[in-house]
């Protein structure tokens, strides 16, 4: 037992101090009657949605409150303060900051499907709160309107506000189900409810569907409603638990984020996240990435950058290391990261006035009754509204007919009250009638204004037998109803933003039979090295060169291939003659088939190597060379410019990246270089005069790197070499070559081209001239490009556009056949 004082119970009284009662009462009693009070009144009054309107008491008292204000979507926006002190002040006691989060909440796009609230200012994000409201303003968004629209007509029913000086509607009219369309959040005392949002035209879908079919199963419905439809879209990956919420109103599914693999930069992968699961910001995501990556947890990301604004909406972007497969590392953020989350559906919601768990088809069912009642309602008013003013209209055509009559009876009585019942009784009026014709203007008695009052009598008798009809008639309520559900529908209803996947699209166990998860590093794994002729580096797969059967280039042109390891080096070798080492996997792969390979989509050489002005890349060699079959160095062999040629056997030591391998003279440069396979293979010189020397390796003895080389072919005055390179003995081989004329523009298609059987050349001794390999026309006077390797030859545009070549092959010192386009790089099968 405690004792306290009847002024400390509900009802005021006086203190002890001032003489008053001490009552003796059961404190437990009081701490149940107490809790369970203050329970109803969160639940009721705070917490829980509406099933009807959808809404909490303090959304409903702004949404309210602005109609009272004036406010509308085609007005000017307010100050938020102005609209929360309105709505504390005479609806909602429970301080400003409540108010403001709720009017906050209905305003921002990614927590409302269908936002309520037309914001104007900072009204935060995922990651940040909003400005204060006195520097937001706001007004209703159309769909605010919906919910409002028909107050004044008697279709809900009022009820004093918190001290009897105002009064609110207990629910509002809402013409679409607000609850299914934007969800609820909210606990409260010993409940809580979390509703998913969902699309507005699958939701009015299936509400049509059971106004017309009133014994609808759940599978019907959820032909119209397959899932939840968040704003900020992402994917739900598992819908049995949602046909579980849909059932008996309680479920789980798993929602993820959307992202692409995608190259962000020249050399590095990445994976770009545009949809995030509901309610999780990018904020939120990068500090659990660097949570993990500090914690050694999450391998394989090299950074992660946030550009998401407020045109191009969310865009982060994670850059996957080198080496890794994005697949795997997207596959762990999900796993690791809030990119994928847990959705857990409770709806509860009041009906009634108590809560309820509900499923689909109920909360439809408790909206669509709702709303039947709201049309209903309204029909009575306006029914009544008609007739009232056809009973008026009515008397004052009476009047009319009799016009005289009137103006007599006016005219001779002593005041309006007197006249008032002689019309009354003259004519057999109401009172209401007698008063409209007294205070009917001249300007009625015309004729058009009494055309005017029998086709509103007419249209009036018209409205009041369409409203008595859907009063009377369940099939015509209905039929009101879904008409219109379905003009909400064609003025609001978006495309479906969230993708439903019926599984996780990953194996649920160890054990189950799908596709095992890909390797989070890259692995080792043989490969080939592309080198376009535009200046591409890409690496593929080497599954063609195992099985034979080489890819042939469809476009831009392979001019240097080779084979390597996804884990090992690439050595580029210059035009300075230097060989810069770059790792494979720092390659972005391409695709390839039997069909074809190119290097489109990789990566351009300036992007891997620094090069100094003027430096190009002529080739593609491994590092370190490999060993050939005779088990002796295989070596590198380099042509330059002025018909120097040297063989290369040294390895640099340490780990460098970039090393000489020719001591260049003053104004020469690389134009060739290729591995020597064994010494039987044929180093091939082209010069600008149509010089062709064909000689053996042998000749040529290997040099260490500091080594100026040996002459390779003698040039005559004014020549140079434009193509060096090295064809193994076994393979048929062609030579191909391009005349052109010293005095052409740049980029001046050329003017003949020839193909020649390698084997028509005669091997030569190092140093000499070489033979004839193409007699030049007239307009003629030199080679633009020339090339011998194994066929068939392949040749690009400037654009890297394949460009067909002539098929016949000419005689070793004849003339070429005019070319179709200009061709800027020639080679063999990729």
């Amino acid at each position: 037992m405690a004792r306290r004082s009847a002024g400390a119970t509900k009802n005021s009284g006086p203190s002890p101090a001032s003489g008053g009662q001490i009552v003796d009462i059961d404190v437990s009693e009081e701490m149940q009657t107490s809790f369970l009070e203050y329970a109803y009144s969160v639940i009721y009054a705070r917490a829980l949605p509406d099933a009807r309107d959808g809404l909490k008491p303090v959304q409903r008292r702004i949404l309210y409150g602005m109609s009272q204000m004036g406010l509308a979507p085609d007005r000017g926006h307010v100050k938020c303060s102005r609209v929360v002190g309105e709505v504390m002040g005479k609806l909602h006691p429970h301080g400003d900051s409540a108010i403001y989060d709720a009017l906050v909440r209905m305003a921002q796009p990614f927590s409302l499907r269908l936002a309520l609230v037309d914001g104007h200012g900072n009204f935060g994000s995922l990651d940040d709160g909003p400005a204060a409201m006195r520097y937001t303003e706001c007004r209703p968004a159309q769909a605010a309107s919906l919910l409002t629209d028909s107050l004044d007509e008697e279709v809900v029913d009022f009820v004093p506000n918190y001290d009897d000086r105002e009064s609110e509607p207990v629910v509002l009219p809402a013409a679409f189900p607000q609850l299914l369309v934007n969800g609820a959040t909210g606990i409260a005392v010993g409940l809580s409810t979390s509703m998913p949002p969902h699309n507005l035209g699958e939701v009015i879908a299936a509400a049509r569907h059971l106004v017309d079919h009133p014994k609808a199963t759940l599978h019907d419905l959820m032909k119209f409603v397959p899932g939840p439809d968040f704003a900020s879209g992402g994917s739900i990956v598992g819908l049995a638990g949602i046909r579980e919420a849909y059932a008996d109103g309680k479920g789980t599914f798993r929602i993820r984020a959307t992202a692409t693999i995608e190259r962000v930069s020249a050399r590095r992968t990445g994976i770009v996240v545009t949809e995030l699961p509901h309610g999780t910001g990018p904020e939120r995501v990068i500090d659990k990435i660097a949570d993990l990556v500090r914690n050694k947890k999450l391998t394989g990301i090299h950074d992660v950058t946030d550009l998401t604004d407020g045109e191009n909406g969310l865009r982060l972007v994670v850059e996957v290391k080198n080496g890794f497969n994005a697949e795997a590392v997207l596959e762990e953020l999900y796993r690791l990261t809030p990119m994928e989350d847990s959705f857990a559906i409770n709806n509860v919601a009041l009906v009634d006035g108590r809560p309820h768990t509900l499923g689909l088809k109920e909360l439809l069912e408790v909206f669509l009754g709702h709303r039947f009642e709201v049309v209903q309602r309204r029909s009575r008013y306006r029914k009544r509204r008609a007739e009232e003013r056809a009973h008026i209209v009515d008397g004052l055509l009476i009047a009319l007919d009799a016009i005289d009559d009137v103006i007599h009876i006016i005219r001779n009585s002593e005041d309006a009250a007197q006249a008032r019942t002689r019309l009354a009784e003259a004519f057999e009026l109401s009172e209401i009638q007698t008063q409209h014709i007294l205070d009917m203007p001249l300007r009625r008695l015309t004729s058009l204004e009494v055309g005017k009052l029998r086709s509103e009598l007419d249209e009036l008798r018209r409205r009041i037998a369409e409203l008595d009809e859907i009063l009377t008639s369940d099939t015509r309520l209905r039929q009101v109803v879904s008409a219109e559900l379905q003009e909400v529908a064609h003025a609001h209803a978006n495309p479906r933003r969230t993708v439903l996947l019926e599984s996780l699209g990953r194996p649920a166990t160890s054990a189950a039979p799908t596709t095992a998860k890909p390797a989070l590093e890259v692995p080792d794994a043989a490969c080939r090295i592309l080198l376009s002729s535009t200046g591409l580096l890409a690496r593929t797969a080497a599954v063609e060169a195992e099985t034979g059967d080489a890819p042939r280039a469809r476009h831009d042109v392979i001019v240097s291939t080779m084979q390597a390891r996804t884990r090992g080096p690439v050595g580029l070798v210059t035009s300075l003659g230097r060989v810069v080492r770059v790792s494979a996997v720092d390659l972005p792969e391409v695709p390839a088939t039997n069909g074809g390979a190119n290097a489109g989509g990789g990566v351009a050489v300036a992007e891997v190597v620094a090069l100094e002005s003027k430096e190009r890349v002529i080739a593609l060699v491994p590092v370190p060379l490999d060993q050939d079959a005779a088990d002796q160095a295989a070596t590198l062999a380099v042509g330059t410019r002025q018909g120097v040629v040297k063989r290369v056997t040294a390895e640099p030591s340490g780990t460098k990246d970039a090393w000489s391998v020719i001591a260049l003279k003053p104004g020469d440069e690389v134009v060739g270089a290729a591995c020597v396979p064994n010494e039987s293979a044929n180093l091939v010189f082209i010069t600008s005069d149509a010089q062709l020397l064909r000689t053996s390796a042998s000749a040529v003895r290997p040099q260490g790197r500091g080594a100026a080389g040996m002459a390779g072919i003698r040039l005559n005055e004014g020549a140079d070499a434009v193509f060096f390179g090295v064809v193994d003995t076994g393979f048929e081989a062609e030579v191909v070559t391009v005349a052109g004329s010293s005095s052409a523009l740049p980029g001046a298609d050329a003017t003949s081209v020839k193909i020649t059987a390698f084997d028509e050349f005669p091997s030569k001794g190092r140093g000499t001239a070489g033979v004839r390999c193409h007699r030049f026309l007239k307009g003629e006077d030199q080679l633009v490009l020339a090339w011998a390797g194994s066929a068939p030859a392949r040749a690009a545009g400037p654009r890297g556009a394949a460009v067909a070549l002539p098929e016949e092959y000419g005689r070793r010192d004849g003339s070429g056949i005019a070319a179709l386009s200009a061709i800027a790089a020639i080679s063999g099968p990729a």
